[in-house]
Formats: C-alpha cells, structure tokens, sequence
C-alpha cells in the first residue's frame, strides 16, 4: 500500500464538500476544521475496525505527481455484522474524472485479497453514477439492491478474488 499514507490528516478532507458528502454511506458529519479532522481520525485510530491480522483500515489517496491528496479510501466490515467488507472510496471534485477512484480501490482489493479475503463489496447510493462507474472499472460485479447496509436503499457491487484482474485497469506499482 505504498501509495497510500495510512491514517493521514488532510487541510480538507473529501465530506468538506457536499457534492461528496451527499453520496456517501452512510452519510457523515461535515468536518469543519482541521482539529476536528484530527479528533476523527484520532478515533479511527483508537477503535480499529476489525481484529488484529484482517485487513482493514482507512488511508489517504494522494496525486501521485503532486503528492496533493485526492481523497480517502477504506476497507471496513458492512453493518450490521460485519461479515461482509465493505471497499470505498471518497474523492475531492477536482480529482474526479481521472481514474483515482478505481485505481484506489483497485490496490485495496489487491490488499484485501493477499490478506486472506475472497471477496469485497461496495456500496453505491441509487444515481450515483460515478460511483458505479468506478466499480465497474476495479472489475466489480453489480449483483442488486439491498436496504441491508446502513439502513439505505444501495445498490451492490462484488468482487471475488479470482475477478480483480479481469478489470479494465492495468496493474500500478503497488500490485506490480
């Protein structure tokens, strides 16, 4: 995951803006500065989102060229077990468009799956078509809608490990 910074603070994280925030699920609280960024992430630190040795975590998405950061990405359990894992992915506006997304994720499957997982799902509020799109392109699956998660009407996405690399993406560094 050397493309990621695990944990990292942002000036502006991507739910600062409401054309994110408005497709996230669930829907998170706007962050208002950065020492409230820091109380947030100081609490994901604290509460690990599964057991010791199951891959999961939440990391930053920088611009490779720049080193700006694009947005987050995570892999947590889905609610309301947390049998299934649940791969996602935020990004700023300015960084839409540009394939980040799917290339994020893309390397969370990759990690997910070298950690013992068979498989991932992602989650995708009906009409966000971004966020469908970008699913496809990691090789996901959509496999319906379910009010399962988060107690929304989502649409889901499933990627087995033996799909990751039918996707359209070529492999980057970190899968290489």
């Amino acid at each position: 995951m050397d493309d990621f910074v695990q944990y990292g603070v942002m000036s502006k994280p991507p739910s600062a803006s409401s054309e994110v925030s408005r497709w996230l699920a669930p829907a998170m609280d706007h962050v208002n500065d950065l020492d409230q960024m820091r109380a947030l992430i100081t609490g994901w630190i604290a509460t690990p989102p599964r057991p010791e040795g199951c891959p999961s975590g939440r990391w930053v998405i920088e611009e490779t060229e720049s080193g700006r950061v694009a947005g987050s990405g995570q892999i947590l359990p889905l609610p309301p077990e947390g049998e299934d894992l649940e791969l996602g992915y935020q990004l700023a506006p300015w960084a839409w468009g540009r394939g980040l997304a799917a290339q994020a994720g893309h390397s969370l499957a990759h990690y997910a799956f070298s950690n013992g997982e068979e498989e991932v799902f992602a989650v995708v509020r009906p009409k966000n078509e971004r966020g469908s799109r970008a699913a496809r392109r990691i090789g996901m699956e959509w496999v319906g809608e379910t009010d399962k998660y988060y107690d929304l009407r989502l649409q889901v996405f499933r990627l087995r490990k033996g799909d990751l690399d039918t996707s359209a993406l070529e492999p980057g560094p970190v899968e290489r």
